[in-house]
């Protein structure tokens, strides 16, 4: 990958990994198999858990035939990963869940629409902008101070994520580019 334009690549690359994940349903009502394009999926009996990709669990729970069992992300824990980072050094960056980002641009879509018709999700919307900037942020002083160092510790830089990774890389190599110019 070169050059910032293929920044978007990273991301959507996290976000196809993360939508064909494969997450724990739990049936909210008992369903025959359902033939899509390709696959087939279900039969389902109430009450029970299954594995299926998360683009198909998002898709049955929004018939209500199943809900997620995985604890989405929400505003409760977006404040506890703000918090988290916040009291970090600025050499230190918080362990995030690998798919923080997906999950994070989700929830950020899912209280845009619902804030359309309600104002508790419109004022929850606006509080968990508030913390996914300040997440955001946060990180990205932390990954600027941590590309200007010529080598840093591997063990800070594996707390990054894969979206992350590659911003850092390319500002570790503009930086070391300019150095190397300057002097």
């Amino acid at each position: 990958m070169s050059g910032f334009g293929d920044t978007c690549s990273s991301i959507e690359y996290s976000d196809f990994i993360f939508e064909n994940g494969m997450v724990t349903i739990v049936a909210l009502r008992s369903t025959p198999k359902i033939d899509l394009a390709g696959f087939s999926i279900g039969p389902f009996e109430e009450g029970h858990e299954y594995e299926v990709k998360f683009w198909v669990a998002r898709e049955l729970e929004r018939d209500g035939i199943a809900r997620i069992r995985e604890g989405a992300l929400d505003a409760t824990k977006l404040y506890k990963i703000q918090w988290t980072e916040r009291i970090q050094a600025v050499g230190q960056l918080s362990t995030l869940p690998e798919d923080f980002y997906p999950r994070l641009r989700r929830l950020i879509d899912e209280l845009k629409a619902a804030s359309k018709v309600s104002p508790e999700k419109m004022r929850e919307y606006e509080y968990v902008q508030n913390l996914a900037q300040d997440v955001i942020n946060c990180r990205l002083r932390k990954i600027i101070s941590l590309a200007s160092i010529p080598a840093p510790e591997s063990h800070i830089l594996k707390n990054l994520t894969l979206e992350e990774k590659e911003l850092y890389e390319r500002i570790h190599q503009i930086i070391a580019d300019w150095r190397a110019r300057i002097v």
